[in-house]
């Protein structure tokens, strides 16, 4: 097939319409509209669905628009390893994390990166959507689990569990919490169990719940749970991470915790040369060290 007229046919299938396809490509309509026909005759089948409001794809559209999206996401990829052949950092790079570990670990921290580079241009996806990394829906994604798939550079970072917080202020008004039978007397605050969320935290939430507490709150991400408990709502299933950054979070129950939940950084192996990963990646291990070393530190203490 002619690249130029599949180059075409994906920015008619992406915008939907032959003009503004045209303004893109800096193309007449009527440029455009001879390409499309030339290539339905070429591969002899019909492509789009002439509407008033615009153009819909056919189901061979819909096809060979899946291909062109591939091939346009690996041509990116290659542009931007080109683009890093550079000696300077810079550029954007897209980062996904889920909700609670982006807003709550990473957010904080990226001062220090952008002081380092401060050309970078960081995208920051946070969602518990796993994105498809070699189809370059990003460039790296931080997970609370490690990538099932195989074609990927993967680094264990740490290992987080889930932990019982609540603040001092909460516990001198509520009265303390020593064994689970005490719940009767506190309000419990935690991701739903069929909300997105690692599956060990899951299984520490529906431990708690069979206590049959009288009084739950239940939030869809961390950052909910985190909220209510630093303004004395309750008592927080919550990341071991976070008493590091809220020293109001005391943790109570000390011998109930979940399993460990692995953290890995990954990205695709065609990026492997990159220099925007490479500053990520480095800038992420150096803070999870400063984070291991304020911990043994406060162990010390």
């Amino acid at each position: 097939m002619d690249w130029d007229k599949l180059r075409i046919f994906h920015a008619v299938a992406d915008a939907g319409s032959l003009t503004h396809a045209g303004d893109s490509l800096h193309l007449s309509q009527s440029a455009v509209s001879r390409q499309i026909r030339a290539l339905e005759e070429q591969l002899n089948t019909t492509l789009f669905h002439r509407h008033a409001r615009g153009l819909i794809l056919t189901e061979q559209g819909e096809l060979l628009f899946d291909a062109t999206r591939a091939m346009n996401k690996r041509l990116e990829a290659a542009s931007a390893r080109i683009r890093d052949s550079e000696e300077e950092v810079f550029g954007e790079l897209r980062v996904t994390t889920p909700i609670g570990f982006g807003t709550l670990w990473l957010a904080p921290r990226m001062r220090k990166l952008y002081e380092a580079y401060p050309n970078l241009k960081i995208d920051l996806i946070l969602e518990e959507r796993v994105l498809d990394l070699p189809m370059r829906e990003a460039d790296v994604a931080i997970r609370m689990k490690e990538p099932s798939q195989a074609d990927l550079i993967r680094k264990r970072l740490m290992n987080v569990k889930m932990r019982l917080y609540a603040t001092r202020s909460y516990l001198d008004r509520a009265g303390p919490l020593e064994k689970l039978e005490d719940f009767e007397n506190h309000r419990l605050i935690c991701q739903n169990p069929s909300s997105a969320q690692v599956s060990a935290g899951a299984a520490m939430v529906q431990e708690l719940l069979s206590y049959n507490i009288p009084s739950l709150l239940t939030v869809n991400n961390y950052f909910g749970v985190l909220q209510a408990v630093l303004n004395d709502l309750g008592v927080g299933v919550l990341p071991d991470y976070l008493p590091q950054h809220f020293p109001s979070l005391q943790r109570v129950l000390p011998d109930l915790e979940s399993g460990e939940v692995p953290v890995f950084l990954a990205y695709p192996e065609e990026l492997r040369q990159s220099k925007r990963v490479a500053a990520f990646r480095d800038f992420v291990q150096e803070e999870v060290q400063a984070h291991r070393r304020k911990l043994r530190e406060q162990l010390g203490d």
